[in-house]
């Protein structure tokens, strides 16, 4: 059954134009060709990535926050309440206000102390700014050194497959794979889902590329993405280390890059060439449509982030408001602002009974007669 079902998945009239096929791949006159049979390479790749991940960020991350200044974040914990936290987890982490006053009667707390302990138990499960540092730093190094490799590859108009070419598109697989094996643990933001469509629509992209030997194409397509990834990473560093002036001109070349790249040369270049031309040649074919419906997915990715960007980048420039990236949490205030809102009211109360003690008012009554 297995064997049947891989025969029709491979099919040469599914993912070949008519009159070509996979004998047209095979090794010949000194030219070598992709094989599918590759690809399982980009598999132990990743679990290598994750693994060199770990020293990365112990060895080189966080010795580098330390230097710049990026402190763990220290968070105040709840205490223990298992009927909170069974609604907490079970139910939803932001609770209405009849579900509040509810579980007021269940616990015995007011409601300011339920609404309290939902407030740190939210701080609890968001990531410290050392995590989100360290995973800045990772993706930084990696988008930086295969933008450099991409163009490296690029270069080389050679017709035969390179090792060069090889290792690129294995070592770009294997780290979207780990990615998705990382996602997990990795910082969530609110752009999560559209982080998983883009990762899983990239490695669909990489792989058939590689398989139907769109090999320019494919490195084409992954040093537009890498040219402007690096410098959102290196902005992020900047943000958690304080350096805002760092951070905020850093990210309008990031959103200049991006547009250039994502908004004009993707579309008007990329997949005009995959949509436009080879439909000249050839007839449409199952491959022509899945592979540009993968791009399509991308540019709409595209134009999704590109909103978010411009709309931070006018801010700034408009504004001249610090650069923040919309798609994070951000740690919810605690006592201190319920503490401020107290001291407010208290130092009103004395502006108009006069100073106040242990919560009375204070008469002055040590005042002399005249002599």
């Amino acid at each position: 059954m297995l064997s049947e079902l891989s025969e029709w998945f491979w099919q040469e009239r599914r993912w070949f134009p008519e009159g070509l096929g996979w004998a047209d791949l095979e090794d010949r006159d000194g030219r070598v060709y992709a094989k599918a049979r590759d690809l399982w390479v980009a598999l132990p790749i990743a679990l290598i990535f994750l693994i060199i991940r770990q020293i990365f960020e112990r060895m080189v991350a966080t010795p580098l926050a330390s230097l710049l200044g990026v402190e763990d974040t220290v968070r105040l914990k709840v205490p223990h309440n298992p009927t909170l936290e069974s609604y907490y987890c079970n139910i939803t982490k932001n609770p209405t206000q009849s579900s509040v006053a509810s579980l007021c009667k269940k616990t015995g707390y007011s409601e300011r102390q339920v609404q309290r302990w939902f407030r740190r138990r939210r701080n609890q499960d968001r990531p410290s700014l050392l995590k989100k540092f360290r995973e800045a730093s990772w993706r930084f190094t990696f988008y930086l050194l295969a933008f450099i490799a991409g163009l490296a590859a690029l270069i080389d108009v050679s017709t035969t497959l390179l090792p060069s070419q090889y290792w690129y598109y294995m070592i770009e697989l294997g780290f979207y794979g780990s990615l998705l094996f990382s996602v997990a643990s990795d910082v969530k933001r609110k752009d999560f889902k559209e982080q998983i469509v883009h990762h899983v629509a990239t490695i669909l992209l990489i792989s058939f590329s590689w398989c139907v030997n769109y090999i320019r194409c494919g490195t084409l397509i992954m040093l537009v993405h890498d040219s402007s990834d690096y410098l959102l990473e290196s902005a992020k560093m900047f943000n958690y280390a304080g350096w805002r002036n760092a951070c905020n001109y850093i990210f309008i070349v990031f959103a200049a890059v991006f547009i250039v790249t994502r908004l004009v040369i993707f579309p008007f270049w990329i997949i005009y060439c995959t949509w436009v031309y080879p439909v000249t040649i050839y007839k449409p074919f199952f491959g022509y449509y899945f592979f540009n419906g993968l791009l399509m997915t991308l540019q709409c990715l595209h134009i999704f982030w590109a909103i978010l960007i411009i709309r931070i980048a006018i801010r700034f420039l408009t504004n001249n408001e610090k650069v923040d990236d919309e798609r994070s949490d951000k740690d919810e205030t605690d006592e201190s602002e319920e503490e401020g809102d107290e001291e407010a009211g208290e130092k009103k109360h004395m502006k108009k009974n006069g100073p106040v003690q242990n919560g009375h008012t204070v008469h002055n009554n040590n005042h002399r007669k005249r002599q």
